[in-house]
């Protein structure tokens, strides 16, 4: 079995099956577990990984396709890697390739078909060469074939930046039968090289045939380089002329004579649609190509007169070389008056003559509906009576309905029953889509992943409500998800809500003690509760402070205390009323009074002196603090601090016992009494 199949890649793409092997890489059926849904992934090859030339390519070929987002081209959605293994994601098409598809219609398409899928391969090419980019290797096989008609140019797998000024010596690129001349040297390629694959592909497709054919790809490389290829409508003589001329211009050696850009080649394309019997101007490519002696097709016998001598051969090629140059610029002008003549006779048919020798023939619209557009262009083509007059195009739009099967043709312009007279009416059909169906989310499996992470993911990509749990683990480092509710596997539905039970790390077991002055008593058990501690006693005692408020709790701020610890708490009532001193007659004073009088006086001194408190705020703050002085067990100053001031300086006046500062609630250290 493979060594991918089973494999999850970055916790996300599981591998399910292989789909195909290419020069370079393996592309695999997979799921995305995140969205839910099926990819295909393209992983370098391990032999081809430890190249670090082939790993530069492949890094160049993923950005490069990451580079487009067009409707004929496969898209690309994710580039990645995990560890040694290079990988991008692709949408899985379900279809089949054109080049089945050309053998399940019997080995030729007709023109119609041929169009339809030639100007969707060239509009995918245009967008890419619009970006640098160029495939290298256009062949049907790379070119799928949806059940709405439309086609996706798959497998960019060998494409690069056009300016990289690479060749492509060292590695066989595509099928043989469909490389450029310039491919097959081995020299430098550009979007040329596409649009002479584009036209092989084209010549296959209506004359059933490859324009080259050989025992080895080297005899088959050497005819793309020095042979003709048969003109299509010597194959298929239902070509029409102009689908044969966009062919072998297309198909043209020498690439100075190929059309330039796809963008050309698209104009000739859509000119031919709306006029299949058009003529274009230019001269064949292949009449202005100087082409080695020896071609593909050579006469079975030629007979050698043995008795004309060498001078005689000389004379014979000069007078046949320039009697050859004569006829053929005698013919030229004879063709280019024909042309004039004829374009002169078609534009007063037009004008002039037209209702002249009109019949009057009427031609009814015929009902499409229903069927495919392969069915249509058959329909029409087989019957007597519509051959000829109408022609299908597919509009660019879609639209589902449930009447109908996907890909049949749901309306037309014209309508069914319309009356046309005159010129060919092309129909334009509109195919039924795909109905659009809602996308099943799974909840995914990640416990044990990072909270953040995936609470991004589920809100973002998975359209849900995340609400979080958080708890101790000493199971579980913090932050990694513990469980989910719903548990993985299940159903998600848009604007579900999603709980994430996560880790917070092992549960501790102490706590560190915060300030409790000032708060009311049902503040400060809200508090301790939430600090992991229980409320011890409560007593009140009279105080200044205002009532209901703590003046005293058994923990000191700051300290770290054990959870569970009781905190006891006094609640202040309120300052104690005064009673009226009572009268006392003097006595006149003894030794031992007057000496005890001294002393009193001495300890007022004490009492007057005044002290500066000056706290250092803390550095680096970038909003208000608050500031609060206790001295002696009593809030004394309080204070909002801006935060571009250093320093607050508070006169106190008076002995002090016992100095507590706290800023912003915390127990604070950084002061100094003065």
């Amino acid at each position: 079995m493979d060594q991918y199949i089973g494999k999850m890649l970055n916790d996300r793409y599981e591998i399910l099956d292989v789909l195909g092997v290419g020069g370079m890489a393996v592309v695999y059926k997979a799921k995305c577990h995140r969205l839910n849904r099926l990819v295909a992934v393209k992983i370098l090859k391990p032999e081809l990984a430890a190249d670090p030339e082939i790993r530069s390519r492949f890094h160049d070929e993923s950005k490069a396709v990451g580079m487009m987002n067009h409707p004929n081209i496969v898209n690309v959605f994710d580039v990645n890697q995990d560890g040694d293994i290079d990988y991008f994601v692709m949408e899985l098409v379900e279809g089949i390739t054109l080049k089945q598809y050309i053998k399940k219609r019997g080995g030729v398409l007709n023109w119609r078909e041929a169009l339809h899928f030639s100007t969707q391969i060239m509009q995918a090419l245009g967008h890419a060469h619009s970006r640098g980019i160029v495939h290298r290797d256009i062949k049907p096989q790379n070119i799928m074939v949806l059940r709405d008609g439309s086609v996706k140019v798959a497998d960019f797998g060998i494409a690069r930046i056009a300016d990289s000024q690479r060749t492509m010596t060292k590695e066989a690129l595509g099928s043989v039968h469909y490389i450029s001349p310039e491919q097959a040297k081995g020299s430098e390629v550009d979007e040329r090289s596409d649009i002479y694959s584009a036209g092989v592909v084209l010549y296959e497709m209506l004359t059933g045939r490859l324009p080259y054919e050989g025992d080895t790809p080297v005899a088959v490389a050497v005819q793309h380089i020095n042979s003709i290829p048969l003109a299509p409508r010597e194959l298929n003589p239902e070509i029409p002329r102009g689908m044969e001329q966009i062919i072998m211009k297309a198909m043209a050696q020498d690439r100075e004579l190929r059309y330039p850009d796809a963008e050309a080649m698209l104009s000739d394309l859509e000119a031919f649609r709306k006029d299949p019997a058009i003529v274009f101007d230019y001269q064949d490519p292949w009449m202005l190509t100087e082409l080695p002696e020896v071609t593909p097709y050579q006469p079975e016998e030629v007979e050698v007169n043995s008795a004309s001598t060498e001078e005689d051969e000389e004379e014979d090629e000069e007078e046949t070389g320039g009697g050859k140059r004569t006829a053929f610029i005698i013919g030229g002008v004879i063709l280019a008056i024909l042309l004039v003549i004829f374009l002169i006779f078609r534009m007063l048919w037009a004008t002039l003559f037209a209702g002249i020798f009109d019949s009057g023939e009427v031609y009814t619209v015929p009902d499409l509906r229903g069927l495919t557009y392969t069915e249509a262009e058959e329909y029409i083509f087989t019957t007597d009576e519509l051959n000829g007059h109408f022609t299908v195009a597919i509009s660019e739009e879609t639209v589902y309905d449930a009447t109908y099967d996907v890909g049949e043709i749901v309306s037309q312009d014209p309508e069914s029953g319309t009356s046309t007279k005159g010129d060919v009416t092309e129909i334009t059909v509109v195919l039924c889509a795909e109905p659009e169906e809602e996308t099943e989310l799974v909840m995914p499996d990640i416990v044990g992943k990072d909270y953040t992470e995936w609470a991004s993911t589920l809100s973002e990509d998975y359209h849900v409500t995340v609400k979080y749990n958080p708890q101790y683990s000493s199971d579980y480092d913090e932050g990694l998800i513990i469980s989910t509710d719903p548990v993985a596997g299940t159903t998600l539905t848009e604007g579900q809500t999603v709980t994430l039970t996560y880790s917070r790390g092992e549960k501790v077991t102490t706590t560190t003690m915060v300030s409790l002055y000032g708060m009311t008593e049902n503040k400060a058990k809200e508090t301790i509760e939430e600090l992991g501690l229980t409320t011890g006693s409560v007593t009140t005692v009279t105080s200044s402070e205002t009532a209901g408020t703590v003046v005293f709790q058994s923990v000191k701020s700051g300290a770290e205390v054990e959870l569970g610890t009781a905190v006891n708490l006094q609640i202040s009532s309120g300052p104690q009323p005064e009673d009226p001193e009572p009268e006392v007659e003097e006595e006149p004073e003894t030794d031992e009074q007057e000496t005890e009088n001294n002393n009193t006086n001495h300890n007022d001194d004490d009492e007057d002196e005044t002290h500066t408190i000056v706290v250092t705020m803390p550095s680096g703050r970038t909003a208000t603090s608050t500031i609060s002085v206790r001295v002696n067990g009593v809030n004394y100053y309080s204070a909002t601090v801006p935060a571009d001031q250093s320093q607050v300086s508070v006169e106190y006046k008076g002995t002090i016992e016992s100095l507590e500062v706290l800023v912003d609630g915390s127990s604070y250290s950084e002061y100094t009494v003065q």
